[in-house]
């Protein structure tokens, strides 16, 4: 129990310490409600129950680096168990005589639970350290020629150090405090390891333990009250910020559908982000959450291939911007930086194939990917600064409304020769196949189409295509960041499409797929679109399609990003395969951790940015490694890209969509 004096002290130091963390507490909600776009707080309830899940479990954390994550978990719930622990001690060290939650079974079990944690906790931490300040692996840091301050640079190794410093001493005063107060009142069969550590004290007086103990107790709970201001500058926030960027995250149909623009409404001056302000306010609540640690890199195929662009950078400075700045932001005033000059730089903006990657791994729930295609839009729509090659791709979208430039009356040419009816002929048809600009006019996609649309006259689906009328979705454009562009193409397939009125859509393309799915209900346009995989799986099921299964051939199978990662179709590819017999052998990088193929983000229609190899080649090496004899594809853009790198190669392996391996096996009636 504490004297009279430093009951007085404890309090006042109390009240300071809330009272600076409420300023600063105040200064950041200010911030991030600079953002664009408001929060939906309705979305909360429907989530409340995953979300505590998740920081219950780190199972987000788990996702990647076992044993890091392990050691980051143990810290992790003891901290939060430490939430009530300070509470009890608080409680002990003010009232007279108080044991929190008794000497009964509640006060038993959580003595032993915090006796445990806590030594799981300086056990994590230790190791931790060990392996950011000793070890210092690759992933916890990144290159010398990606932007990034001298500040951050400097200042997440001092963050880590002082954060590791705070959890050491608070975690471990506390629970040599314990030992103290065992060695004064007896032994305590509930907690084992500072029942052990007590035994060192036992030679020493009472008036020494005494004297020791009330030591500790203001170390343990004197760096709290310390740290508590200065943890809301750190990436420590994390703790909080984490839980609640899962919480109230806008929802989506997908992690890759983009928001409008109104280009309506003339009282709008920015599109797209220039300022860290013009940014999403969830963007700007992003660069609070990050934990800074690197995974987001780690995942990055323009990284992991040399490019300057590293996500993990991007939400680094952006965080030291507004430790910085915030205070400016916090006051209404405009930010005097562009985006461009302290988080990311313009060549990193154009290196972002859109992926994903980075999305979908962050424990945080962080979305870097937003934030360069939010960038790409105010270079493209208010300042025209985009690559010169991005030019003929949007010339063509808007001449001949496809990014090839092949003209509307060749866009059936690939079915000359096999039965395809347009919506003209067949006004009923049961399905609409979006055929797609890539499989309707790329020489190599088109034998994608002309095997899917043999597929569908063998099974009898009584289907449809848009012939002469179909157009780009726009995906290219969108992710080039040229909205208006897009937005006219939309509403133009809009317009046209529920004229139509579709019962069903197939795509043989996971881009046309994603945006007439996810991004065109947002205009008007809500249809029920599905991917040629699972139509395929469905036909088998249903019995409309046999295949002879004679297929001895060993398979890999390469998962688009905008198929698995961005639409969660990840089984009916491969059970399709596997119906056919083949040896289907994954590739190291598979599923929703698929590498990327390179052209996502409109990097077709450009030259990949510089780096120490291409990503299409990274993929296709990987490909090779793992020995098929053939790599299934699910997307004309990968197959283009993945042919491009066994181009460069003396490599035997063939490369396939999955409905060109189908109609091979189809049994012949």
């Amino acid at each position: 129990m504490l004297t009279t004096i430093e009951k007085i002290i404890f309090i006042v130091a109390i009240l300071l310490s809330t009272y600076a963390a409420y300023r600063v507490s105040l200064r950041i909600i200010r911030v991030i409600g600079r953002g664009q776009g408001s929060v939906d707080w309705s979305v909360i309830p429907n989530r409340l129950i995953e979300v505590i899940f998740k920081t219950g479990t780190f199972q987000p954390v788990f996702r990647f680096r076992i044993l890091p994550s392990l050691f980051h978990a143990l810290i992790g719930w003891a901290l939060i168990f430490y939430l009530l622990v300070n509470i009890g001690d608080v409680l002990e060290g003010l009232i007279p005589n108080y044991e929190f939650l008794g000497g009964g079974t509640l006060g038993n079990l959580f003595r032993v639970t915090a006796d445990v944690l806590s030594v799981a906790a300086l056990i994590g931490m230790l190791a931790l350290i060990i392996r950011r300040f000793v070890i210092k692996p690759d992933d916890l840091t990144t290159r010398q020629d990606i932007l990034i301050s001298e500040k951050a640079r400097r200042g997440i190794q001092r963050d880590s150090a002082i954060v590791a410093g705070f959890i050491l001493i608070h975690v471990g005063t506390r629970f040599i405090g314990q030992s103290f107060k065992i060695a004064i009142h007896g032994n305590d069969p509930w907690q084992p390891f500072a029942n052990a550590l007590a035994n060192i004290w036992a030679g020493m007086s009472l008036s020494s333990l005494t004297i020791g103990f009330h030591i500790l107790f203001w170390l343990a709970l004197g760096t709290i009250l310390l740290f508590i201001p200065y943890f809301l500058y750190s990436k420590h926030l994390h703790l909080i910020v984490g839980p609640i960027n899962f919480l109230i995250r806008p929802e989506r149909r997908s992690p890759g559908e983009l928001s409008k623009l109104d280009f309506d409404d003339e009282s709008i001056e920015q599109f797209g982000a220039t300022y860290i302000e013009d940014l999403e306010w969830k963007l700007i609540l992003d660069a609070y959450a990050c934990i800074m640690c690197y995974r987001c890199q780690e995942v990055c195929p323009a990284y992991n291939t040399g490019k300057v662009l590293s996500p993990a950078a991007m939400e680094i400075n952006k965080r030291y911007f507004l430790n910085g700045e915030g205070s400016r932001l916090a006051s209404g005033e405009r930010s005097q930086i562009l985006l461009t000059e302290f988080a990311i730089s313009p060549e990193a903006v154009w290196a972002c194939t859109a992926c994903g990657a980075c999305n979908d791994i962050c424990p945080v729930g962080n979305e870097p990917m937003r934030d360069i295609l939010d960038i790409r839009r105010a270079l493209v729509l208010m300042e025209n600064d985009f690559p010169e090659q991005l030019q003929i791709a949007f010339r063509g979208m808007e001449r001949t409304v496809n990014p090839w430039n092949v003209p509307p009356t060749e866009r059936m040419k690939w079915a000359e020769g096999l039965e395809v009816p347009t919506i003209d002929q067949n006004p009923d048809a049961d399905l609409l196949w979006w055929v797609g600009c890539a499989p309707a006019t790329d020489t190599r996609a088109q034998k994608t189409s002309r095997a899917f649309a043999e597929i569908l006259n063998s099974a009898g689906v009584n289907y449809a295509v848009l012939g002469e009328n179909e157009k780009c979705t726009g995906d290219s454009a969108r992710r080039a960041g040229n909205e208006f562009l897009f937005n006219e193409l939309a509403l133009a397939n809009i317009e046209l499409l529920n004229e139509v009125k579709p019962k069903r859509i197939v795509t043989t393309c996971p881009h046309c797929l994603h945006t007439i799915s996810n991004e065109y209900p947002a205009f008007g346009g809500n249809y029920q679109v599905i991917h040629h995989t699972q139509l395929i799986n469905e036909l088998i099921n249903q019995g409309q399609l046999k295949l002879k299964a004679d297929n001895n051939q060993t398979l890999t199978f390469h998962d688009p990003c905008y198929l698995g990662r961005q639409n969660d179709i990840f089984n009916d590819p491969r059970q399709i395969l596997t119906l056919t017999q083949a040896n289907l052998v994954e590739l190291p990088r598979n599923g929703r951790k698929s590498f990327c193929c390179g052209a996502g983000g409109a990097q077709m229609w450009k030259e990949e940015a510089e780096g120490t190899q291409r990503i299409n080649t990274d993929r296709f090496q990987e490909a090779q490694k793992t020995g098929a004899d053939q790599l299934a594809v699910g997307c004309p853009f990968c197959m283009i890209m993945l042919n491009d790198a066994k181009n460069d190669t003396n490599s035997n392996m063939e490369i396939l969509d999955i409905a060109e391996i189908i109609v091979q096996s189809i049994e012949k009636s």
